[in-house]
């Protein structure tokens, strides 16, 4: 029997597993450690998404700010050589780092999706994540 913690340690490796094969040309081979830094820029992410829907932050500085994001995303995942289209969601009530749902329906079956059926980068795994999961 495992844990709670050592079925979230699974499913994380296994995200980062699927994305390994989606992306190929990506920086980070280890899967844990792809998805670790794959959440802390859906953080950044969604927290610009936040402010900018808040007021907190002017439209140009969030351009900016999802500018510098798409090339850090690129530069672990290397999804412009790999023609995976990944967009950053400016819409603070969902994930940020996502694919288009067409290209994840035919390419990425195995990945996580939201209800609009777009592909989730790095979505939460943890037992309190928003992730639902039938073990």
């Amino acid at each position: 029997m495992s844990t709670k913690q050592e079925r979230m340690l699974k499913r994380i490796e296994k995200h980062g597993e699927n994305l390994s094969i989606i992306f190929p040309e990506r920086t980070v081979h280890d899967p844990i450690e792809l998805c670790k830094k794959l959440r802390r820029l859906e953080a950044k992410a969604s927290r610009v998404a936040l402010d900018l829907c808040n007021g907190d932050t002017d439209q140009d500085s969030a351009d900016d700010a999802f500018e510098k994001l798409g090339h850090a995303v690129n530069a672990v995942l290397g999804f412009a050589r790999s023609d995976v289209p990944v967009f950053i969601n400016r819409d603070p009530r969902g994930y940020a780092l996502k694919i288009e749902s067409e290209w994840t329906k035919v390419n990425a079956p195995r990945l996580y999706c939201d209800w609009g059926g777009y592909g989730i980068i790095a979505p939460d795994l943890t037992p309190e994540g928003s992730i639902n999961i039938i073990e």
